[in-house]
This record gives structure tokens, sequence and C-alpha cells, in this order.
């Protein structure tokens, strides 16, 4: 068995979750496996807790926490992973399978800092992920399926999807994390640094001649690329402060 308090550094957060029985069948899965962080981000409240399918996973939906924004609800984590059936959309960012994607997960648990936080993003039942969620994400998952001719680009139910991911992620012992590494950053402090970059565009008339390589998704995915640590941080946002005060004070 996992340790619980490894387990408990994974959120699982649902973007836009409209079935309260799909939500019902993740938070089971996640009692099943061990998990105990369910986060839901809507622009309206799920009356989740009627979900018919959360049989002996009462205590996963009593402790679920509802945010506005996937960036309040990632906000303490060092490490967002998007999941995809990818289909034809356009990827901007790496893509991972599930098996390598856990892989990856275990890594970051057991990296510096004294606790790493990794979420797992879902969409919608109907259309996943949108860009602009997307970009919140470090890199994405798939879970490779069989080709079938009579479905174009297969996908699985939500409840399905998590069940699949998080029994990959306790299949094999998450590691405890390695003293003296470099400590992660949390998405909080780079969604911070993204604001004041994008200040910094706008002051120095950048967005006004490169309007097309100035969007909010496309400025916090240059972020995260960075592959910052907890302590690159604090230099970059005091050198754009640098710059956003020059910038003032010559247009004065």
């Amino acid at each position: 068995m996992q340790n619980q308090e490894l387990l408990d550094r994974i959120v699982v957060v649902l973007v836009r979750a409209r079935n309260p029985n799909n939500i019902g069948a993740v938070a089971r899965a996640m009692h099943d496996f061990g998990f105990r962080h369910l986060r839901l981000v809507n622009d309206y409240t799920v009356p989740f807790e009627t979900a018919r399918s959360a049989v002996d996973a009462g205590a996963v939906l009593a402790a679920a926490v509802e945010f506005g924004s996937v960036a309040e609800a990632v906000a303490d984590c060092t490490l967002v992973v998007g999941t995809t059936a990818v289909g034809e959309r356009a990827l901007q960012h790496p893509l991972h399978a599930l098996p390598e994607a856990a892989t990856q997960m275990r890594e970051h648990l057991a990296s510096g800092g004294d606790t790493p936080q990794v979420a797992l993003l879902f969409g919608s039942e109907k259309t996943g992920l949108s860009n602009d969620e997307l970009s919140h994400c470090n890199w994405l998952l798939t879970i490779p399926m069989q080709e079938h001719e009579e479905v174009r680009h297969p996908s699985m139910n939500l409840g399905q999807a998590v069940a699949v991911c998080l029994w990959e992620l306790v299949r094999r012992p998450v590691t405890q994390p390695v003293a003296g590494a470099a400590s992660p950053v949390d998405a909080a402090e780079l969604e911070r640094l993204t604001r004041l970059l994008t200040d910094v565009l706008e002051q120095t008339g950048y967005t006004r001649r490169h309007p097309a390589n100035c969007d909010d998704a496309q400025i916090r995915r240059l972020v995260l690329r960075m592959g910052l640590t907890a302590s690159d941080v604090p230099v970059w946002m005091g050198i754009l402060r640098q710059i956003l005060w020059h910038a003032a004070r010559d247009k004065g």
C-alpha cells in the first residue's frame, strides 16, 4: 500500500464536469485507490452530493472543494498535468502516454521541497479541456486506446479515465522525497510571474506591435516551458519589475 501522505499530495481536478453520476464515479475510483482530494471547477454549482455512483465514497465527496477557475484550483500545485484524448486538436504541450506520465508524476513527488503537489486535470465529458485550461498545465497525458474504424477518436467515460490514471499511479510505489533537491515552484507563483511578464509586454509596447504573440495562454505556456524552480522565480520577478520601472520612468 502506498504511503498515504504521498498520495495526499495528488489532487484530482474536474473542470466543467456536469453529470453528478460521473463525479460520483470519480469519487468512488479515488476512494478505491486511496486518493482523498477532489477539486471541482465550474461556473455554477453541481449537485454532486446526489451522485448515486459514489458507493462508499461519501468522504471524498464531502471533502470536495469547488473553485471558480483552474488557476485557483491548482494554485498550490507544483506540477499540473492535463488529460486529453488528442483527436484532431493541435497540441502545444509535451504529450506522454499514461505509463510514462505516471512515472514522471511519481518522480516529481520524490523531488525537492517539503510538499510537492501534483494536480491531475480532467475536462468536460463532451469537450475535454479548453486551450485556455490546458495553458495551466506543465504537460499532458493520454491513455493509449485501441483504434476502431467505427470510432474516429476513441475516448473513455470520465469515471473510467480517472480510475485508469489512478491505478497506473499506485501500481508502483511512490518513493520518499529526495533531500536537498531544488524546490519546485507552485502554480500561484508562476501565475504571478505570468501576470508581471504580461504587464512588461504591455508597458514596453510589445503587445501592441506583436498582438499575435501575447495571448494570455501563450504567455502562460512560455513561462511554464522555462522550467523554473522556487528560487528562480524571485530573481525573474525582480528583473521584470526593474524593466517595468524603467519603462514607466521613460514614459514619464
